[in-house]
């Protein structure tokens, strides 16, 4: 499905965001490590946790995690640890995206896994069993999936698990998100320096209700950026959230955004904007990325994104797509080491663009921002969007945008 997109000159609205589907997929993985008596409520309704639903059933002994990089990486955990003999296989673009870090780490731990094609890639023969645990290193520059997965089915290990970073830690907020969680549910486990040690015990079940997806507000806030004109209330939110991207508040200061927190939801505001290099180090945050880069650029303020180094594997390689679509709309960005810049140079614009998203949901809605600033702008395969936030298009018509299939 292909949409053109028209702004209004101006909008007023009440937005009722998805529910955070970081946060969902991990109290779904440890629910079902405790057999929790008590459902989980407010779990995001989108592709990702469906396939986390569904495969967490274990219904059968092929898991096919289409394109969900979340529930492959906690998957391939928890089949460590269930006895069993289990295939874990992707879509093809989940193919490409590598495993082997996560695998051999489970390895060392005592799982008993092998590569049925590429070494290091899916798909995964899984031969379940206790694990005894101990003392794993990893490399503190891999997705926190990867930590994220091995953490959580750390206390029904024999020995329980410590896990050693070498080098920099990335995307820490999401690892210190599911170490909240286990504290939740009753197992204490923090990270000091660059170490985590998880004892071996169980969790405890409780009820638990998932908060609103601050990664979805992104997109209000690239959008209340944008326009003239805009008063915007976002529900489900509050300030103390446990999800690392409710730093989007503090990143779109600068760009001319102000949050005002109330009891249960935020409201977005303009604030004054001074038009000058933006500059920021999103290593915690990189799911940000799209929305703030396509953001600066079209308000022309030049910017510099470091901290980006995992955006080449998530659900595509996210530093091409912005230089290829943003490059379109006249943007040439710079990319070297994990840093993206543009220097605020306008070149030739396409006309009418068809913007690729290249299956990623967040390239849909950060480059729906484009059409604040111009009128013939076409979004490509728009229905990815169902992967995190379904309803994205009908709560843009809400407060006067129009979409029309071309």
């Amino acid at each position: 499905m292909k949409l053109k997109i028209a702004a209004p000159a101006a909008i007023r609205g009440d937005i009722n965001l998805p529910f955070s589907k970081s946060i969902s997929n991990r109290v779904l993985m440890i629910n079902k490590l405790c057999n929790n008596p008590y459902r989980p409520t407010n779990i995001a309704e989108c592709d990702d946790t469906r396939i986390m639903q569904k495969s967490i059933t274990l219904n059968d002994n092929r898991i096919d995690t289409g394109s969900a990089g979340t529930a492959t990486r906690f998957m391939t955990a928890l089949l460590a640890i269930t006895p069993g003999k289990w295939e874990l296989t992707g879509s093809e673009r989940m193919k490409q995206r590598p495993i082997g870090i996560l695998a051999e780490a489970l390895k060392e731990l005592g799982a008993d896994i092998e590569y049925t094609g590429e070494k290091g890639f899916l798909p995964l023969a899984v031969n379940g069993k206790e694990l005894t645990g101990g003392v794993v290193e990893v490399n503190g520059g891999i997705s926190s999936q990867y930590i994220s997965a091995i953490l959580m089915i750390a206390p029904y290990t024999q020995k329980g698990i410590t896990i050693k970073f070498k080098g920099e830690v990335i995307s820490r907020p999401y690892i210190q998100m599911t170490l909240s969680l286990m504290k939740r549910y009753g197992i204490n486990a923090e990270m000091k320096d660059n170490t985590i040690e998880v004892p071996s015990g169980k969790y405890t079940g409780i009820p638990y209700t998932v908060e609103a997806d601050w990664s979805a507000a992104s997109y209000w806030y690239g959008i209340s950026s944008l326009m003239q004109d805009a008063d915007i209330i976002l529900e489900g939110l509050d300030y103390g959230s446990i999800q690392g991207d409710s730093r989007v508040a503090s990143l779109f200061v600068p760009l001319g955004v102000a949050t005002e927190y109330n009891d249960g939801c935020i409201r977005l505001r303009k604030c004054n904007f001074v038009k000058k290099h933006y500059a920021a180090n999103l290593s915690d945050t990189p799911d940000l990325a799209q929305t703030i880069a396509v953001a600066a650029a079209l308000k022309g303020c030049p910017f510099t994104l470091s901290g980006l180094q995992s955006l080449r594997i998530k659900e595509t390689d996210r530093i091409t797509a912005l230089i290829n679509e943003l490059g379109k709309l006249g943007y040439k960005l710079q990319y070297y080491d994990g840093t993206l810049s543009w220097d605020g140079t306008l070149g030739n614009q396409a006309i009418m663009p068809e913007i690729a998203t290249y299956d990623d949901h967040r390239m849909a809605m950060a480059f729906s921002l484009a059409s604040l600033v111009r009128d013939d702008i076409v979004i490509c395969d728009a229905e990815v969007v169902s992967k995190s936030y379904p309803g994205y298009w009908n709560d843009l018509r809400q407060v006067g945008f129009k979409t029309e299939e071309v």
